[in-house]
């Protein structure tokens, strides 16, 4: 299959720094493949930015690191003009938002003000500033962490921000022999230190650019709108999935059978996907998450009550 051996020199550099985790890197290349965000949630310490690092590190690309914190600006993510006293001209200092992967780690550690200053760059791809509409390098792709919530000087993301990311995924807990590997690999230096590029940006493009070739059948197709549009009549859910949720679920499971080997769908594709992709997006109403359900386990019970078409 055209691109295999890419994908697979891919996943084994993540691997070599992300011990034990390869669904979650999978779905981290699904992001990378279908020009979707990544948002990488869970408690500190799991790896987070490390994957981030890993992925940004395995493709030969800019890379641009923003820490978020509370006093963090929009300018400081975006750029500035500054005047030259010398031509008596503004100039405009690009910010470090203009990069192929930008990771913003700790993105709920930003104010709702900095946070929205990305909406722009990951929806459209370009950024205005006072007027002027400045594109952004191809690829483009925004990885961001957060930690949960309920964590001390932290600022929720808004629906409007979630549904900008393509697939949210935890890292997740590791078992004592994982755990004992990435401890040993660490006695002596960081492995993430020692993996080199693996695809150059052009290669990139080409495969993402061959990801809308993947063939999906009207079948699976109408499978894939009846899920989204189940969500939208749950009476657990204050918000069901907008367009743009199908949009990225029809991409990102495209992404999947290509890294699978394939040049079409299965309903799998769609199934495997839904969680991560659709989950993020939807909030559910205050008395279902009082009660400790989640938007994951109302997806979830959605594909179990809808039949796979054959």
């Amino acid at each position: 299959m055209m691109f295999s051996d890419q994908i697979r020199r891919l996943q084994t550099n993540i691997q070599s720094v992300i011990v034990g985790k390869q669904e979650v890197i999978d779905l981290s290349i699904v992001a990378l493949l279908s020009r979707g965000h990544l948002l990488i949630e869970d408690v500190p310490g799991v790896g987070k930015t490390t994957l981030a690092r890993s992925i940004a590190k395995s493709l030969d690309c800019s890379f641009q690191r923003i820490q978020c914190t509370p006093d963090l600006l929009p300018s400081d993510i975006l750029g500035v003009n500054i005047y030259n006293q010398q031509s008596r001209l503004f100039e405009f200092r690009e910010g470090p938002v203009f990069a192929n992967i930008v990771l913003t780690d700790e993105i709920n550690r930003a104010t709702p003000r900095t946070q929205s200053s990305l909406l722009e760059a990951m929806s459209e791809f370009q950024v205005t500033i006072d007027r002027t509409t400045y594109p952004l390098p191809d690829p483009f792709l925004v990885i961001a962490t957060q930690n949960p919530v309920e964590y001390e000087g932290t600022f929720p993301l808004p629906e409007s921000q979630l549904d900008r990311f393509a697939l949210s995924i935890n890292i997740g807990k590791v078992s004592i022999e994982e755990e004992r590997q990435i401890v040993l690999s660490q006695r002596i230096r960081h492995p993430i230190e020692d993996i080199q590029p693996q695809l150059t940006a052009a290669e990139l493009i080409d495969i993402q650019n061959h990801v809308k070739d993947v063939r999906m059948d009207n079948q699976i197709l109408d499978y894939l709108l009846t899920i989204v549009n189940a969500t939208r009549e749950s009476d657990l859910l204050k918000l069901g999935a907008s367009p743009r949720g199908s949009l990225i679920l029809y991409r990102t499971a495209q992404a999947l059978a290509l890294i699978r080997g394939r040049d079409y769908c299965i309903p799998d594709d769609v199934k495997h996907l839904a969680i991560p992709v659709l989950a993020h997006r939807m909030p559910v109403k205050p008395h279902v998450r009082f009660s400790g359900i989640s938007a994951a386990e109302i997806i979830q019970d959605i594909l179990n009550r809808i039949a796979i078409p054959l």
